[in-house]
């Protein structure tokens, strides 16, 4: 069966009935609807749709509210809005992209989200976001998030988990999270190639110190490829002491970007080194994970498969394991929520919401793999689950109310990508 057609026919099994099955499921409330600029450029939250002027992040009735709406109105005409013919008359993916846009405003770099936990550049989010940007014509907003990426990177090259939007600094003891060096590079690649193909290799070169930390780290964790990398925290944010399948992916798509990107710059020995070392990690996480169906962690059951096994797929590796596409496959089965979005993963705890994060991974890997059924299925989901202003919350619950923080990046990134990808 098509996964589009086992998505629909799932989503019959998670009516209502399914929804009042649990006492568990959680109930969290929604910060906000949405961002909007007001006076002075600042950016706060909005929890009334007749605050914003219509179509846009920009609040009514304020001394700037002309300024600021020319100012949106220009960054929107500078670029493009993939359009999805399928999702005709919607919204999402210009609504997604300006969230983007709003979440970079009075910081320089899209943030993760706007409430003071959230108000962090995490690398992961932040590739994700710089990938959207350049894929939507807004060089200059994607280069920002490199040159934040490359000022804030320690020689080691591995990131810490999240860093403080002025570049201070770490704000927390969170500590480091080796799957923002893949990210990283992913993100790096993506940027040049969808500029000018004469401006690539200068490009590369502006973001050398970049590719040259971040490879280097990426090499010595794998050992060039040979072994997983240490266990550490990933996107699932907690302590580890089994390496997870999310970084080892990241790294494999990290270190395949490095060869790209070394290509580009001429440097032919570091380029053939980083796609040596890139397909000895695909081939060794294909042998520790993939006899179990791709788990969370090696040797895990099958039913723990998680997001981490679209990162082994299209647009993070140009040539996916099919053992991996089979996974990705049959992961919503373990990973679907009452409300029809998608878990973290399969061992995630059993609360009954559903993830945008997650969700628009997926429908990103659909996307990027040819299954357009599939992924304009996601996408209509997600579309059905917008706040009232039309901004991606976090979570959504078992009842299919939205939750949590509105607007997110990462969410809105992936939408934006995915219909990047449709219409391409």
């Amino acid at each position: 069966m098509a996964l589009g057609l086992a998505v629909v026919s799932v989503y019959g099994l998670c009516g209502p009935a399914a929804v009042g099955r649990a006492t568990r499921d959680r109930v969290i409330p929604l910060d906000a609807l949405t961002l909007g600029v007001g006076a002075d450029g600042r950016v706060q939250p909005v929890h009334d749709v007749a605050d914003l002027v219509p179509g846009s992040r920009v609040l009514a009735g304020t001394p700037a509210t002309a300024d600021a709406l020319r100012a949106e109105r220009a960054w929107s005409a500078a670029g493009t809005v993939p359009s999805v013919p399928e999702l005709a008359g919607s919204t999402l993916v210009s609504d997604a992209l300006l969230d983007l846009r709003t979440l970079g405003l009075g910081t320089g770099v899209p943030v993760a989200g706007w409430p003071p936990p959230w108000r962090h550049v995490w690398p992961r989010d932040s590739a994700l976001a710089a990938a959207a940007l350049a894929r939507t014509g807004h060089p200059a907003d994607a280069e920002a998030v490199l040159t934040f990426l490359q000022r804030v990177q320690p020689p080691s090259g591995v990131f810490a988990a999240r860093y403080a939007p002025d570049a201070s600094g770490v704000p927390d003891d969170r500590g480091d999270q080796l799957d923002g060096t893949g990210w990283a590079l992913w993100a790096l690649a993506v940027v040049a190639d969808a500029g000018p193909a004469e401006e690539r290799a200068a490009l590369v070169q502006r973001y050398r110190g970049l590719l040259d930390r971040s490879t280097t780290a990426a090499q010595a964790a794998v050992d060039d490829g040979r072994r997983l990398p240490p266990a550490g925290p990933d996107y699932w944010e907690r302590p580890e002491r089994r390496p997870t399948l999310a970084t080892a992916a990241l790294l494999r798509a990290g270190l395949e970007a490095a060869g790209r990107l070394y290509a580009l710059a001429g440097d032919d020995p570091a380029a053939d080194a980083a796609g040596a070392a890139a397909g000895r990690l695909a081939a060794t996480v294909s042998a520790r994970f993939a006899d179990d169906g791709f788990p969370r962690h090696p040797g895990g059951p099958a039913s723990s498969v998680d997001l981490g096994v679209v990162f082994l797929l299209p647009p993070f590796a140009a040539h996916p394991d099919p053992d991996a596409v089979a996974a990705y496959r049959s992961a919503p089965r373990a990973m679907l929520r009452p409300a029809g979005g998608l878990a973290p993963g399969g061992s995630w705890r059993d609360d009954g919401i559903s993830w945008t994060t997650s969700t628009s991974s997926y429908a990103l890997a659909a996307a990027s793999v040819g299954d357009r059924d599939t992924a304009v299925a996601w996408l209509r989901w997600l579309d059905d689950h917008r706040t009232a202003a039309g901004s991606l919350p976090e979570k959504v619950l078992a009842d299919g109310r939205p939750a949590a923080v509105a607007p997110l990046a990462w969410a809105s990134a992936a939408v934006v990508l995915s219909a990047v990808a449709l219409e391409g």
